[in-house]
């Protein structure tokens, strides 16, 4: 779905900060309370801090991140985008902040967002870029996960965490230049989801950020839901049934990637 005005976009934005009010509110009755999954129009994570770009007026997982810190008094927030493309606006916007860590895994071609962009001033330290391989598939991304992106969290210690949430990584992506399944995406659902029950009292929060197509996405996003609600993955069923065809992953270029980011970051 596209954004149609600004009136529009502004609605958007002010969903996303209402689902961290109400998140905020359920961890305070429940640590097992659910993850909360903003399913409306892409956040646009390339919008800037003066402009839009790239058909994106404002980057809600940023304004909700700013928000929960202003409104709520929660102090560190992480951000975490697991799509193909790079998260500019939120790198951009953060980059100096010491208490909102910034974690993006995207396309090593084409894209900014490099392994010595870790943050500047007091914020160094707390922006992880991890541009990986054209051809980087569940393999690849499970490692990332358990490999980098679980010790950075729990070195950082979140209040709460916010998602990214785009699903453009799917190996039916034509754009993308990864091969995910729909099975990672529970994957990562299902380990974020412990990762903030583990650390922050359950409090996480979802924001869309589109795909290569309706059904991908739908599928995807089912995915993730049935990580949230505790059942169990429909994955294999989806790609038998799309006839979803993988190549070979670059293991080695991926191998180097992650073993590149643990020395940046000291992991």
């Amino acid at each position: 779905m596209m954004m149609q005005s600004y009136e529009d976009s502004l609605a958007v934005a002010g969903a996303g900060i209402s689902l961290v009010d109400f998140m905020v509110a359920a961890s305070k009755i429940d640590e097992k309370s659910p993850v909360g999954f903003a399913l409306m129009p892409p956040a646009r994570h390339h919008a800037l801090l003066d402009e839009s770009k790239g058909w994106c007026y404002f980057e809600n997982a940023g304004i909700a991140a700013r928000y929960a810190q202003r409104v709520h008094g929660l102090k560190r927030v992480l951000i975490i985008d697991f799509d193909a493309h790079f998260m500019s606006y939120t790198n951009h916007a953060f980059y100096d902040d010491p208490d909102i860590f910034v974690l993006s895994t995207h396309k090593s071609v084409g894209y900014h967002g490099k392994f010595n962009e870790t943050g500047s001033g007091l914020g160094e330290g707390a922006t992880l870029n991890l541009p990986l391989p054209d051809g980087t598939g569940d393999i690849a991304m499970r490692n990332v996960f358990d490999e980098i992106i679980v010790p950075c969290v729990q070195r950082f210690k979140p209040d709460m965490i916010i998602v990214s949430a785009g699903y453009d990584g799917h190996a039916t992506d034509p754009t993308g230049g990864f091969q995910l399944t729909t099975g990672t995406y529970f994957t990562l659902a299902l380990g974020i989801k412990q990762l903030a029950k583990d650390l922050c009292g359950g409090r996480c929060v979802f924001f869309l950020e589109g795909g290569p197509s309706k059904g991908i996405v739908s599928f995807s996003v089912a995915e993730s839901f049935r990580a949230f609600l505790g059942e169990p993955s429909m994955a294999d069923e989806f790609e038998k049934k799309y006839a979803v065809f993988l190549h070979d992953e670059p293991i080695n270029k991926i191998k180097e990637a992650i073993q590149r980011t643990k020395s940046v970051h000291s992991i």
